[in-house]
């Protein structure tokens, strides 16, 4: 009775995000709670209105899927166009530097759920 209030269970938000990982081949389960509360927040800072927009948390699903996952695994359970269309946001945000999917790829590294794949194959470092 009382999830229906959403004063207990998750909120909107972290519901939007794990449809999202479910999408892209990566069960939310395996997704820590921090990670996914850094990832609500830091899409709500690169979007004022995140709330309203799954959207947002459907690019920010694609880049946690791929980093989480790995190339092999992510292009399993998505297409090649979306792997290269990851792949080359994932070159943008280390060429960036600090930009919204660099902060993600970031904070994959910091919480330690990055897949070693990924680290290596684009040189990744704290």
């Amino acid at each position: 009775m009382f999830g229906l209030f959403e004063l207990f269970g998750r909120s909107r938000d972290i519901r939007h995000l794990d449809q999202e990982l479910r999408t892209v081949g990566l069960h939310p389960r395996i997704v820590p709670d921090a990670v996914k509360l850094a990832t609500v927040r830091q899409v709500k800072e690169a979007c004022s209105d995140a709330a309203s927009d799954p959207c947002t948390y459907a690019s920010a699903a694609e880049l946690l899927g791929y980093c989480m996952l790995g190339r092999e695994a992510f292009t399993e359970s998505n297409d090649s166009h979306r792997t290269k269309a990851v792949e080359a946001r994932l070159v943008a945000a280390i060429e960036a530097g600090d930009s919204a999917d660099a902060r993600l790829v970031l904070l994959t590294l910091h919480a330690g759920v990055i897949e070693a794949g990924v680290v290596e194959r684009y040189e990744l470092s704290i």
